[in-house]
């Protein structure tokens, strides 16, 4: 079970509005390590939001690739170590086997430079594939899911200060949504929620509040979204990215403008296309 540790905390603070200077308090979101074990042994640890770490779990092993199907996870416990929390993620054998083998592997000499090398490759990854299908955007959609995924951001609204991911379905709305103060993370525990709630990837749409860097197109072609929606702009290797996977890029969405960057075909615009002289 999920220690009971709060999302945000009340901090004294003393501010300046409109030349008149207030003592009060202030809404801050915690950030603490969170550390993943498999196997007994730590994996990675993150600074996150100590909130949905179970669907942290999931996402997380899923899209960095400790496992392939959320089924090779076993159990899952949380553990409150004070200063942190360790998630202990238990594997199938043959999953755990494997995450072993290739620990060793990847450990060598020092100066070596192999594990350096292992590391941009791993960030450098091939994309996954996520093909074709028959869902289609309008563009009020686009603007719809935008719009409701700030407003369905609670932890957001009382602190200012965190990200949000959420999975938004043409004619449900959005369906899941999961906040953080990473960027990384947020995703990664909607990834979590949508698989363990059993919805396909390929049935909706990742909308997020963040700018768009390559790890965000890898982890969503990991869920199979073959759209992804943000505030702000991506990375030339992000677009890059979001081609060889096959995924529709929408960003820069202000109120109902917004920008198309990767397979514009698959948005339904109410007029004509105009080119820019």
């Amino acid at each position: 079970m999920t220690p009971e540790r709060l999302a945000a905390v009340a901090v004294p603070e003393l501010a300046l509005r409109a030349g008149v200077v207030r003592r009060g308090e202030r809404a801050v979101p915690e950030e603490i390590p969170i550390a993943f074990s498999y196997g007994g042994t730590t994996h990675a640890v993150m600074m996150a939001t100590p909130a949905d770490l179970e669907d942290f779990a999931v996402g997380f092993s899923l899209t960095e690739g400790v496992i392939s199907d959320p089924a090779e996870i076993i159990g899952i416990e949380v553990v409150d170590e004070g200063r942190g929390i360790d998630v202990q993620v238990t594997l199938a054998d043959p999953v755990a086997d494997a995450l072993r083998s290739r620990r060793r592997q990847m450990a060598g000499p020092v100066g070596c430079g192999l594990c350096g090398i292992e590391s941009i490759e791993q960030a450098l990854r091939p994309v996954r594939s996520v093909g074709d299908g028959n869902l289609r955007l309008r563009s009020e959609e686009i603007v719809d899911a935008v719009r409701t995924l700030g407003g369905a951001q609670h932890l957001n609204r009382r602190t200012h200060a965190v990200h949000g991911a959420g999975f938004y379905v043409p004619g449900k709305g959005l369906v899941a949504i999961r906040e953080d103060v990473g960027r990384h993370n947020a995703l990664d525990k909607l990834c979590g929620a949508v698989i363990t709630a059993g919805l396909r990837g390929a049935d909706g749409v990742v909308v997020v509040t963040s700018r768009l860097s390559v790890e965000m197109i890898q982890k969503t072609a990991i869920l199979g979204s073959r759209f992804l929606l943000a505030v702000s702009a991506p990375t030339r290797l992000a677009i890059e990215a979001a081609e060889q996977a096959g995924m529709t890029l929408v960003a820069v969405v202000r109120g109902e403008d917004f920008e198309v960057f990767t397979y514009a075909d698959r948005i339904l615009f109410p007029g004509a296309v105009a080119d820019v002289a």
